[in-house]
């Protein structure tokens, strides 16, 4: 399509959206006093990016949803309310209504006091697609004068987001290879005297670039190059951003039907066809890995457990084949007791022994006492809940932009067998889902390297 073509294709889009909006508008001067929800029913084309009309927006809360099989897409905008507390939020929003947002790892702890442990909040404007279904919704509040100001401020006049040009000047790692060498050694210290299985340790990427990228920038680039994947944008503010492109679900709930899976256990990609189906063989096969996935199914099994009635869990691993890295997966199914909530679940499953260790405790104790950085919202779980449906992925392969500043997160478990080296290249591999679509510069990737080299000399 010409560039002319795109823009008449984005004004029609527009256009469509903007007589939405003014539809919302009339239909909520017109509600009664009991109406919670207003939705308006859309044309529009499956392919639409709608990241650039919600980057315009100066409505926040923003949230950025879209499933890892691309039938569902959100944009949530502004809010009615916010909750601390996902099980208050469940309990009072009505059945058409969801919550957005999701739990941090270690906010509002000792360690982590200034981020928050959950934050959720229904917004003012959520538009979604559903397969080919877009659908336009306003949440009713209170204030129904501010409600209308806020729609009627939206913006209509969008300029497309421009691709990443930003440049890689150079790369710190918290921990450097010398301090993850010694945690990782502490770790299997640890293991050997019984203190816990597993435990999975974390680095993050703090990059210097030549020019700052926005956290919508590095979303849009991120679903057009990263597939299987839940993609996602938290935005709390204009100068917070905390972005994802995870293929890892924590759960998905329909009713008293819940899906989970075990995802654990990492080798990269092949340069050809032929390494790539050897390595997949070897990840399929090694004892090491299955063992890490074997660990997480269990600990999953365990804690779903008391609230379910049945359960099914696929016996042998399956393999994810992403851009950049192949996991071992495996899926668990069950089936819930009445008055199980969602934010029971959340309780129950996060984290996981894929983002914390088994037991749970001592592994969390573990990495609150030698990881030399506050997680925040990597590994945590981002989502939303309803009445009848809720769904969350894990934080991984995320970043967090503050106010143009770029810190890249990934972890690695630690079991008996593992080795500095290796689980530092297993880190590299899943930094760069998000790492790689900045231009690379040679400079950069030789100091990261020398860093390596020097310090496993050491």
């Amino acid at each position: 399509m010409s560039r002319i073509g795109v823009i008449e294709l984005s004004e029609v889009i527009l256009t469509a959206l903007q007589q939405a909006v003014e539809r919302l508008i009339a239909k909520l001067e017109q509600a009664s006093a009991t109406t919670q929800r207003i939705l308006v029913k859309l044309e529009l084309s499956k392919h639409i990016d709608l990241i650039d009309w919600m980057d315009t927006q100066a409505l926040y809360p923003k949230f950025y949803w879209q499933s890892r099989n691309c039938r569902e897409e959100v944009v949530a905008l502004g809010q009615i309310k916010t909750f601390t507390d996902p099980k208050a939020a469940e309990k009072v929003i009505s059945n058409e209504q969801r919550v957005w947002g999701g739990r941090s790892f270690d906010g509002r702890t000792e360690r982590n006091k200034r981020c928050l442990s959950s934050f959720f909040f229904l917004p003012l404007l959520e538009l979604s697609r559903l397969d080919n279904e877009w659908h336009i919704a306003v949440n009713v509040g209170e204030d129904r004068a501010r409600i209308v100001t806020a729609l009627q401020q939206l913006m209509f006049d969008t300029s497309l987001i421009s691709g990443i040009h930003s440049k890689i000047l150079n790369r710190s790692n918290t921990p450097d290879f010398s301090g993850w060498s010694n945690m990782l050694t502490r770790a299997l210290d640890a293991i050997e005297h019984k203190e816990f299985e597993k435990v999975v340790l974390a680095r993050r990427t703090t990059l210097l670039l030549d020019k700052p990228v926005s956290p919508a920038q590095l979303l849009k680039a991120s679903c057009a190059n990263n597939s299987n994947s839940f993609h996602f944008l938290l935005a709390l503010d204009e100068k917070h951003g905390f972005v994802g492109s995870t293929p890892e679900r924590l759960f998905q709930r329909h009713e008293h039907a819940i899906q989970t899976e075990a995802l654990a256990g990492t080798i990269g990609r092949g340069k050809d066809d032929v390494e790539d189906q050897q390595l997949a063989q070897w990840l399929l096969s090694d004892n090491k890995n299955r063992y890490e996935n074997r660990l997480v199914v269990d600990d999953i099994v365990n804690r779903l457990v008391p609230c379910s009635q049945s359960m099914n869990v696929s016996q042998t691993p399956e393999l994810v084949q992403l851009r950049k890295v192949q996991h071992l997966k495996r899926s668990i199914d069950a089936e819930l007791n009445s008055g199980v909530f969602s934010a029971d679940l959340l309780d129950n499953l996060q984290p996981t022994a894929a983002i914390a260790g088994l037991p749970r405790d001592p592994a969390l104790h573990f990495i609150a006492e030698n990881e030399p950085f506050s997680r925040g919202w990597y590994s945590g779980a981002v989502g939303y809940i309803s009445q009848q449906h809720s769904e969350f992925c894990v934080a991984i392969r995320s970043a967090l932009i503050i106010e143009g500043e770029v810190h890249l997160f990934a972890g690695a478990g630690i079991v008996p067998g593992s080795v500095a080296e290796s689980e530092w290249k297993e880190l590299d591999r899943k930094t760069s889902t998000l790492c790689s679509l900045f231009e690379q510069e040679t400079d950069s990737s030789l100091a990261a390297e020398l860093e390596y080299k020097n310090a496993s000399c050491n």
